[in-house]
């Protein structure tokens, strides 16, 4: 069998039988089979199911068309991360359909990747290019995730800050520093404490570089 990643929350993942999604709740009318076989599931910020299973979000072509589940780890055939997705660049595809989220990362991807910090799309447009589904809508935002193991150096900070306001749709960004994800507009407001979501649940933290049980965390 080919390895496969450890999948981490926002990847994007296939399985080799999507007869494998856990059943204890009843799949939604519109996940039905066609569906099922082209869309991918998305890794949420969740516990781990029963022996050890994948919480993974499915989504339709409709923005209220979402559905909480869980995957076991042995069906995944196919991992996609969101670096992996802007390493690989199909948004430079002239055949996409015209949209502000997709012509935004067009325009953000160069100073995106001067800032050195590994990065790729997420949300909606992140689905899009992996599957080549349409569910991006012209008032869709441009959904973002950051890997930072550490914390953000001031010229990083200052070219993130840069990117607001640079582009027509809607940024969100999220940081990932590997305890958790947080939204960077939250991060520059310089709040004294910081909702840091993890696979726990939300946590408010001073750091959200620390393991948020060693700060007194609060949900």
């Amino acid at each position: 069998m080919t390895h496969t990643p450890t999948p981490r929350p926002h990847d994007l993942l296939w399985l080799a039988d999507p007869a494998a999604l856990c059943t204890d709740t009843p799949l939604p009318d519109w996940a039905g089979a066609d569906w099922l076989a082209r869309a991918p599931l998305v890794v949420r910020r969740a516990p781990a199911g029963a022996d050890g299973r994948l919480p993974v979000g499915l989504r339709g072509r409709e923005r209220a068309q979402r559905h909480a589940t869980h995957a076991p780890h042995h069906a995944v055939a196919r991992v996609l991360t969101p670096e992996t997705l802007a390493q690989q660049a199909p948004w430079r595809d002239s055949h996409l359909a015209p949209c502000p989220a997709i012509a935004a990362l067009r325009t953000l991807a160069p100073q995106l990747d001067a800032i050195g910090l590994p990065w790729g799309p997420s949300g909606g447009v992140g689905f899009v290019l992996a599957s080549g589904l349409s569910v991006l809508r012209p008032d869709s935002d441009l959904d973002l995730l950051l890997r930072a193991a550490t914390p953000l150096t001031p010229p990083q900070r200052a070219a993130l800050r840069a990117l607001q306001g640079r582009v027509a749709c809607r940024l969100d960004i999220q940081i990932d520093t590997g305890h958790g994800g947080f939204a960077l507009n939250e991060w520059l407001a310089e709040a004294p404490r910081l909702l840091l979501k993890t696979d726990h649940g939300p946590r408010l933290v001073r750091n959200p570089w620390q393991d948020p049980t060693l700060q007194g965390a609060t949900p």
